[in-house]
């Protein structure tokens, strides 16, 4: 597994890593048992980035990653937490003194004294845009509450917003072959800069696995069922923001045009991890098999896979069945 540099913090973490909003079980039932399956499977084959935020499941996905970690120590492990939507994303929430709150809550639900990497989830613009916000990260780094902090966020603007901020340890955006802004600008942005970029959803909500047919169903409390149009959230977090049907048609397509013996998703992560500027690629797992598929698809970094074929493919389906809908809305 490729290890690479965290922006300016002096740590490395894998290229692919492991997402961790299903340990929640926030869109499913995911047992502690199974999640520390799944964390045991990405640790043993080279994961050594854990993406999680204290509103996965009100906590759980911290707390098991926590217990997880306290029985590994020396483990090597970064722990990229998040903040910001414990309330309303208005920006008067987004004070120095929640910001402790936040991450005090993190702390103890990690069991450690200083959060590795700290994100701001998903903030107002107005929020990224205010120099009392980063003020405010900047203190918690000096009082040792936090080690870094980043940004993830919902549009390429509030990318490259974040990536002109000095202290900014990394930005996580949506990236994959159904979202190719970030290619545009943000990645340069932010390899110029020494930013890293930790890619998320890149899946599509699970519409690259290749495994979801147009009637494919979800369960109610799943977010492809009910945020489907944004009812809940940016609607660009569920499938990013593409329609379903056409989704499922799109990846048939990409599918059709790999070699034997290589699957869209690991085809999938492999692109992206491969993509100039990004650091790395957090897919989530619910099970040991997904975990062990998604950290083997590092594999295909290191030959034997056409990565520059399967970038014309992904540029040609865009170009021609997504760009309309998708380019100018993230």
């Amino acid at each position: 597994m490729q290890q690479r540099a965290l922006g300016r913090t002096g740590r490395s973490v894998s290229a692919i890593g492991l997402g961790t909003w299903q340990l929640g079980a926030d869109w499913g039932a995911v047992t502690e048992e199974d999640a520390t399956a799944v964390l045991a499977a990405s640790v043993d084959e080279g994961v050594t980035l854990f993406d999680t935020a204290d509103v996965y499941g009100d906590g759980r996905s911290e707390s098991i990653i926590g217990r997880f970690l306290a029985a590994r120590p020396g483990h090597g492990i970064t722990v990229a937490t998040k903040m910001g939507r414990r309330l309303a994303q208005e920006p008067e929430n987004y004070s120095p003194e929640n910001f402790r709150a936040w991450t005090d809550r993190s702390r103890a639900n990690l069991g450690v004294d200083t959060l590795d990497l700290v994100q701001l989830h998903c903030p107002p613009t107005a929020v990224i845009e205010d120099d009392a916000t980063f003020d405010a990260l900047d203190a918690l780094v000096a009082g040792g509450a936090i080690a870094a902090y980043g940004v993830s966020v919902e549009t390429t603007a509030q990318a490259l917003a974040a990536i002109a901020r000095p202290n900014v340890t990394n930005v996580q955006i949506i990236f994959n072959p159904f979202r190719l802004k970030p290619l545009d600008e943000v990645l340069p942005a932010a390899e110029a800069a020494g930013v890293a970029i930790f890619a998320r959803v890149p899946l599509a909500s699970g519409l690259l696995s290749g495994r979801y047919t147009a009637t494919t169903t979800f369960a109610s409390d799943d977010h492809r069922t009910y945020n489907r149009h944004g009812e809940a959230f940016d609607r660009g977090e569920t499938f990013s923001g593409v329609d379903f049907e056409t989704g499922v048609a799109a990846a048939a397509e990409l599918a059709a045009a790999l070699p034997d013996g290589v699957s869209l998703p690991a085809a999938t992560l492999a692109w992206i991890a491969s993509r100039p500027g990004v650091t790395s690629v957090i897919p989530g797992a619910r099970n040991v098999r997904q975990a062990e598929s998604n950290a083997a698809a590092a594999a295909l970094l290191e030959g034997g896979f056409d990565l520059a074929a399967f970038d014309r493919a992904v540029r040609d389906v865009y170009d021609r069945d997504l760009r309309a809908a998708i380019h100018p809305h993230w």
